[in-house]
């Protein structure tokens, strides 16, 4: 892992800072690169059970280095965007947010300052964003004469409707943190000092007193379930999940209740995903 980002384990909770500071903490290939390696070893680490983004500095991050020689965005121009190479040619951001999505441990973006560009389509897989008061967003491609990346057309109208995801893509207007909150892009604004200790707050409410295990299903069952044709797929597999959970940390979780006490759960999320339920399953490119 470089050093574009610099990362601290406590408690079960891993504190992920985006280190460029003088450069706002702008996105490099290498950055994307590294983060993909962290949420690698993070998911395989049954000691992370959540984990904290910000950035150092007064920028979360300010985007893609635009200075940077070729192309910007790290794509080889000779490839035709209609061939089959383009598999080898795929947007950084969107391999990214797609690591995230798979994720089986709880993301909390603290969004310090500036987050524009793909420092804003990175949040979007996040499971909770607070913002600082002094934060920006701005999902500002086409003031770029790009389109937007990092599944951003997926996870957006998802998590702000439509009719806003339309009005902050076509205008690509810079906004702040109140206009995020009342756009359902952040849940809470914060002073900057009490940014981290309500994130890590926010974490140990995921990660104290419940299951690793039920925490990693119950993520991937609501964030695949949203493109589930009908309640009947959320059944079928909720069914085998449920079978699963209630053979193993279920009778300790039911116990504990009985003998109100603070339940001593055991199931690991690196032994594997519950029975019927493909967690790393990802669609191949065609």
């Amino acid at each position: 892992m470089t050093d574009t980002l610099q990362s601290s384990l406590e408690s079960g909770i891993l504190t992920v800072r985006l280190n460029r500071p003088d450069q706002m903490n702008a996105f490099t290939i290498e950055m994307g690169e590294a983060l993909i390696e962290m949420l690698d070893q993070a998911d395989a680490n049954d000691a992370v059970r959540a984990i904290i983004f910000t950035g150092n500095g007064r920028a979360f991050c300010a985007g893609m280095d635009l200075s940077s020689d070729g192309n910007v965005f790290g794509l080889d121009e000779s490839v035709d965007p209609n061939s089959a190479d383009m598999v080898k040619n795929r947007d950084v951001g969107g391999i990214l947010t797609l690591r995230m999505f798979r994720m089986k441990k709880p993301l909390i973006g603290a969004i310090n300052g500036a987050s524009v560009g793909v420092g804003s389509t990175m949040q979007l897989p996040m499971d909770v964003r607070i913002a600082s008061e002094k934060a920006k967003f701005g999902f500002v491609f086409s003031q770029r004469g790009v389109t937007l990346e990092s599944c951003a057309s997926w996870f957006l109208p998802r998590l702000v409707g439509l009719p806003k995801a339309l009005e902050w893509s076509y205008t690509g207007k810079v906004f702040g943190a109140e206009d995020a909150l009342a756009g359902g892009l952040i849940s809470e604004i914060l002073a900057p000092d009490a940014l981290l200790d309500r994130a890590q707050e926010i974490a140990r409410s995921f990660t104290e007193g419940t299951s690793a295990m039920s925490v990693a299903a119950n993520r991937q069952l609501l964030w695949r379930m949203m493109g589930a044709e009908h309640p009947m797929e959320a059944h079928k597999i909720e069914s085998r999940t449920m079978l699963h959970s209630s053979m193993r940390d279920g009778k300790e979780g039911v116990q504990s209740f009985l003998e109100k006490r603070t339940p001593e759960f055991t199931d690991k999320v690196s032994d594997g995903a519950p029975a019927g339920f493909d967690w790393d399953q990802e669609p191949g490119w065609s």
